[in-house]
């Protein structure tokens, strides 16, 4: 008798919502530091597909791959119900075209089938109401918003005592090479982002997250405790992270990861463990 395998459900997770989510959201890193051919991408979302939420072509790496691949491997995610977001790559339209390249940006993004585009607040070195007109722009352009935020921002970015009014005129100062941790900053800058239509606030790897035995407990809960865990996201690059956020927020707080990590990661929110999952990967893991 012919039998067909499905997954086996985590009881302890009924709360966690089908595809597609709005919490519990895996976003997988894209082509840039390894080559993804449309071969691995296929057999990903053939084989763990339920388990991705979304596909990030990490930095520029977009802007470097012929435009029929990206529009065959957005369509193959878009087959799996996987949202497909840019990464950090429209601070250099920007710099370079200004708003009226970046509004082409947006339309060429929108042509491929992207359905996210990612704004790094902090590359970008912008006035705050410049950054929430592009935020506008990119939900005008029928498309989703993420702003990346740092922790740390340039001294010369930061308002006075006096000038913590935002959306008045401040006289900038000059340019300087310090950079200052500023927790409420970022923020109430994320706040305002959310308040002019953005969908997501990515985090920063950068002096937050990038390695367990250094994460910034106390960064990351005050940013959940403001922000919401649905609206936020934190990049976890290792198994020893990704763990640390499973156990201190629940499965279903949304992270961003290397494809080799969607397995460990989906263990992990089922069953709140660590490298093992015998328990869960057990002679009935698999229901005929």
């Amino acid at each position: 008798m012919a039998g067909h395998y499905r997954w086996k459900s985590f009881e302890e997770n009924e709360d966690r919502p089908e595809k597609p989510r709005r919490y519990g959201v895996t976003e997988m890193r894209g082509p840039r530091y390894s080559v993804l051919s449309q071969n691995v991408l296929q057999e990903i979302f053939e084989s763990m597909g339920q388990f991705v939420d979304g596909l990030k072509f990490s930095g520029g790496s977009n802007s470097l791959i012929p435009k029929s691949f990206i529009k065959q491997a957005i369509d193959m995610a878009h087959e799996h119900d996987v949202y497909v977001s840019t990464g950090d790559w429209a601070e250099h339209v920007l710099r370079s075209g200004g708003p009226s390249g970046f509004k082409e940006y947006i339309e060429e993004c929108k042509q491929l089938g992207f359905d996210t585009i990612e704004l790094n607040a902090n590359s970008l070195e912008v006035p705050e109401d410049t950054l929430l007109r592009y935020v506008r722009m990119i939900k005008n352009g029928g498309l989703r918003a993420k702003p990346i935020f740092a922790v740390k921002f340039n001294k010369s970015d930061i308002p006075g005592r006096r000038n913590r009014a935002f959306g008045s005129y401040v006289v900038p100062e000059p340019r300087s090479s310090e950079f200052v941790e500023d927790i409420d900053l970022l923020i109430r800058k994320a706040e305002r982002c959310l308040e002019a239509g953005a969908d997501t606030i990515m985090i920063d790897a950068d002096d937050v997250c990038n390695y367990a035995d250094s994460i910034r407990a106390d960064i990351i809960a005050k940013v959940i405790g403001r922000l919401g865990v649905e609206k936020t996201m934190f990049e976890a690059s290792d198994a020893k992270l990704a763990e640390w956020f499973i156990k201190r927020y629940g499965p279903n707080v949304n992270l961003y990861v290397d494809h080799s990590q969607i397995m460990d990661l989906e263990c992990l929110r089922g069953r709140h463990l660590g490298k093992d999952h015998k328990s869960v990967l057990s002679s009935s893991y698999f229901l005929f």
